[in-house]
């Protein structure tokens, strides 16, 4: 049995694993900014609209911001593989490989969330800026640092909320989480999750409903989806009381 020496130091090495990979995807997103950055710019609503730098440090910054992104792409998967791994020895062997499936779909639901967040919600918050500065008559002069900064500040934060059902799941399998209690938590999941929505939109009922909604939808198929690996741990563990229990 390990010690809690030995546990600790096993977290080190994962993280230390997790660190790596994201160095690693850093190297490649360096590679990879140039395509990515000319893919953004060609495409609504930002094509055809000249950014400026406003420091000498913009392009490194911009290059860096990428490479953050790109990375965390990467990394992503690693560290779900490396959390798994961490907490394998405290599965069973049908728990080992039920966990390990939610690995590859940490990377799928934040590829969806990054889809939304980019053509359905960017669009109506950059669409909403822009029209108040022009019925405020300002003249119009976006620094490509702050466009990214305003896009990723978008983009980031729900592409990470939609690795929600997928942590729900994880976590019922490992039985720290369970529908009744995800139901018990409803009203302030929903609170959380509307509050996300209208930060990351602009102040109108329509916009924050229009990103509210799916969040919260999100959620309520994460409790579904609990429900549904509840009931098969329920039903493992009848079967296991009849054939072992006294």
């Amino acid at each position: 049995m390990m010690t809690l020496f030995d546990h600790i130091g096993e977290l080190r090495r994962r993280i230390i694993f997790v660190l790596v990979f994201l160095v690693a995807g850093m190297i490649l997103g360096l590679f990879l900014a140039d395509p990515v950055y000319n893919y953004l710019v060609s495409q609504d609503p930002v094509k055809g609209m000249k950014l400026n730098a406003f420091s000498l440090w913009d392009g490194i910054g911009l290059y860096m911001k990428f490479a953050l992104v790109i990375a965390l792409v990467f990394a992503l998967p690693a560290s779900a593989y490396q959390l798994w791994a961490f907490v394998k020895p405290a599965l069973g062997r049908r728990e080992q490989r039920a966990t390990l499936l939610f690995v590859p779909f940490v990377l799928l639901m934040f590829l969806v969330g990054l889809a939304f967040s980019y053509y359905v919600v960017f669009p109506m918050a950059f669409n909403f800026t822009t029209g108040v500065a022009k019925h405020l008559n300002l003249e119009e002069t976006y620094g490509v640092i702050q466009y990214f900064s305003f896009l990723f500040n978008i983009l980031i934060p729900i592409s990470l909320l939609f690795e929600l059902p997928i942590v729900i799941m994880f976590l019922t399998k490992l039985r720290i989480l369970n529908p009744m209690r995800l139901k018990k938590m409803r009203k302030l999941a929903y609170f959380v999750l509307i509050i996300v929505g209208v930060v990351v939109t602009p102040p109108d009922f329509i916009s924050d409903s229009l990103v509210a909604a799916p969040l919260i939808l999100l959620y309520e198929i994460s409790v579904m989806l609990s429900s549904l690996v509840y009931k098969k741990q329920l039903i493992a563990d009848q079967a296991w009381e009849e054939e072992y229990g006294t």
